[in-house]
């Protein structure tokens, strides 16, 4: 009997989770002593495969069934009104960013020549959306051992120019969000938070426990394959305001006005009978365009993938909580050499990172040498400084297009003894405890 298009599809389906199990998982070399220890990987399993083989059999290669689940449900685990998938972090911030210069927001609208207050100690991508629209980044310091902006330094940031703050939770570990949006809403300013490396983070917000991002105006995401959840490429952005939320989709569609989902027309009904801007009556709707927008859509292939990590993704979170608890403790008899993290009071993070900063006597490079010959990953607090970075030089020279408060010391002693290991979910304890074992000895190397 010849088979039926289902048929043969889950067949095809039965196939692809064999070949996972039997191809991916099962041949998978279990950690051994000496093996290379990434800062973060990738954790999946067969469901991931079989969705993304699912949605290319329907050879629907733009958003579709699977991006709409996937809002859906992020918007349903962050407790938001609103998700837009889109193809990147660095698109999030970007979308993020530029609907706050939307004219529809009146004397709100972010303007070219106007201040957003930010930290230097940072990924700049929360940043370069500001430089090149024409808007001024504001760079305040940070505190060691939280990494995140110093709050004592808000008012000293604010001017008549400043519009909004745009930050980012570090590593996991959320800002102190009580005194930012006390800040801000006393002073009428934007929040965006940069919850990129923080998704699954929480804290306490008038009494009861809020996710990071979603205490803002708007919050953004990445799901590169090192954070948190991964769809290889892919980012989201979210919100409360049903106005933001138009906007943030008009800037990621085209810029368009239509609000249609992909593939489908006139659900508005009124495709055909409205009068927009100088355009002839009845101008098709879906190309009316109300800002300079963009297309950071994703594909249904990504988002079939995440909606299988979104699955997986409370239990990512509690792993990476315990793996940050093991490195801790292992670590807490070097609080002479190091400095160990500390977590926000009042939250509850979902670590992307363990970030250690070397105190006087300890050299940063050294150390860093050392555990990297041992086979296992670091990184720098991206940009440490971002002032200090090429990017900057022409500014810098010119002596225009950012303010910076103080003298940014806590950053630049990021930039020269601060790095960082993994704690992704993908470790075992017997990672951690190498790694513990390995920073002892890089610091007896380094002080010696």
């Amino acid at each position: 009997m010849e088979k039926t298009q289902q048929q043969a599809r889950q067949e095809i389906l039965d196939l692809v989770a064999d070949y996972c199990e039997n191809y991916h998982l099962k041949n998978k070399k279990p950690y051994e002593p000496g093996d290379r220890i990434p800062y973060a990987s990738r954790v999946y399993d067969a469901r991931e495969m079989v969705n993304l083989v699912d949605s290319a059999l329907e050879f629907w290669l733009t958003s579709g069934r699977f991006t709409e689940e996937f809002e859906q449900k992020l918007s349903e685990y962050l407790g938001v009104r609103y998700c837009s998938l889109v193809n990147s972090g660095s698109s999030a911030n970007l979308n993020a960013f530029m609907a706050l210069t939307s004219p529809l927001l009146g004397e709100r609208q972010i303007r070219r020549g106007d201040e957003v207050i930010t930290v230097a100690a940072g990924f700049p991508t929360t940043v370069t959306p500001m430089i090149q629209y024409g808007a001024v980044p504001v760079f305040a310091d940070v505190t060691i051992p939280q990494y995140n902006i110093d709050v004592t330094q808000l008012e000293e940031a604010y001017s008549e120019k400043t519009k909004a703050v745009m930050i980012a939770h570090t590593l996991g570990n959320p800002f102190d969000l009580g005194a930012v949006k006390s800040f801000c809403d006393r002073h009428r300013l934007w929040l965006v938070e940069d919850n990129c490396d923080a998704l699954g983070s929480c804290y306490t917000w008038e009494g009861a426990e809020r996710f990071t991002g979603t205490v803002g105006d708007i919050g953004t995401s990445s799901f590169y394959p090192p954070h948190h959840m991964t769809m290889g490429e892919g980012g989201a952005v979210y919100t409360d305001n049903p106005l933001l939320h138009k906007i943030i989709r008009s800037f990621r569609d085209w810029g368009r006005d239509c609000s249609c989902p992909s593939g489908k027309d006139n659900t508005c009904h009124h495709r055909f009978d409205r009068q927009y801007g100088e355009l002839p009556m009845g101008y098709d709707h879906k190309y009316v365009y109300s800002h300079f927008g963009y297309n950071l859509k994703a594909t249904d292939l990504q988002a079939a993938v995440g909606c299988a990590q979104l699955e997986k993704f409370p239990g990512f979170v509690e792993r990476r909580r315990r793996n940050f608890d093991r490195l801790h403790k292992a670590l807490s008899d070097l609080s002479d050499k190091l400095i160990l993290p500390e977590p926000c009071p009042g939250s509850r993070p979902s670590w992307f990172g363990f970030l250690i900063t070397c105190k006087e006597g300890t050299d940063r490079n050294r150390m860093v040498s050392y555990i990297e010959e041992k086979g296992i990953q670091t990184r720098m607090l991206f940009a440490g400084n971002l002032t200090r970075h090429p990017c900057f030089d022409q500014m810098r020279a010119q002596g225009g297009g950012y303010r910076v408060v103080g003298d940014l010391k806590t950053a630049d002693r990021i930039m020269r003894d601060t790095f960082w290991v993994g704690v992704y979910p993908g470790m075992t304890d017997e990672m951690i405890d190498t790694m513990a074992q390995v920073i002892h000895e890089a610091v007896r190397k380094s002080a010696g």
